[in-house]
């Protein structure tokens, strides 16, 4: 019997040792594909109406002193997991928790792909933050090299995310449609759509928004994980 692709997927998330290698990368846009292939499979089977809309909130939080970045991250994979991103403010608090609003399957492969990616852009910025700590460059500037690699890497994603749908078969953007039901029931909600930024209008660092952006959209939706993906 072939393995279910929820497990699949948890597969293909754990199988990189170092989030900033060429396969983890390439596990976002390999997570995407398995999740079209099986709801594909799945509209043959069953009618996907009664589907329940379920309401995921993580521990994920951020603000605007603290990995703003976040936020565009959330929307760039809700937009492609077929869900929606939100965020839920602490009263008195500048925190935010992060979630996702989505059909049950979606949501969860969302979650994890979204951890994923934090995971992956917070190893590139606790880098950053060591180098320049060792030689003695100012908090705020080393605040603006982490914000500017996350925006450069949340850019980055999209362009890989937007390629791979180019290539994909036509009826996969079908699939990969966010829901009615999904955009009904998250619309009370402070969703994130995702706004492309561009460093010189973000008065972000050039270099480290390009390094972000590189790293971001190397993602290439041919590669093929080993370990019986």
């Amino acid at each position: 019997m072939e393995m279910n692709y929820k497990v699949k997927i948890k597969k293909l998330l754990a199988l990189a040792e170092s989030p900033v290698e060429a396969e983890s990368r390439a596990a976002l846009l390999k997570a995407r594909e398995l999740m079209a292939r099986h709801k594909l499979s799945e509209r043959d089977l069953k009618d996907e109406g009664g589907q329940e809309v379920k309401d995921v909130e993580l521990e994920i939080t951020c603000s605007k002193r603290r990995d703003p970045w976040i936020v565009n991250l959330s929307g760039v994979i809700a937009e492609n997991y077929c869900c929606k991103g939100y965020r839920r403010h602490s009263s008195g608090s500048q925190t935010q928790r992060m979630g996702f609003i989505g059909f049950e399957d979606d949501v969860e492969i969302c979650a994890a792909v979204f951890k994923y990616a934090v995971d992956c852009v917070q190893a590139k910025v606790k880098e950053i933050k060591k180098e320049y700590k060792k030689h003695g460059f100012r908090a705020d500037y080393i605040k603006k090299l982490c914000d500017s690699y996350g925006y450069g890497f949340v850019n980055g994603a999209d362009k890989a995310f937007k390629r791979q749908q180019e290539e994909l078969p036509q009826e996969w953007g079908l699939v990969l449609a966010t829901p009615k039901e999904v955009q009904e029931a998250s619309a009370h909600w402070r969703q994130h759509e995702f706004k492309a930024r561009a460093a010189q209008a973000e008065n972000l660092h050039i270099n480290a928004f390009s390094s972000g952006y590189a790293d971001g959209k190397r993602f290439d939706p041919k590669h093929r994980l080993n370990a019986g993906i």
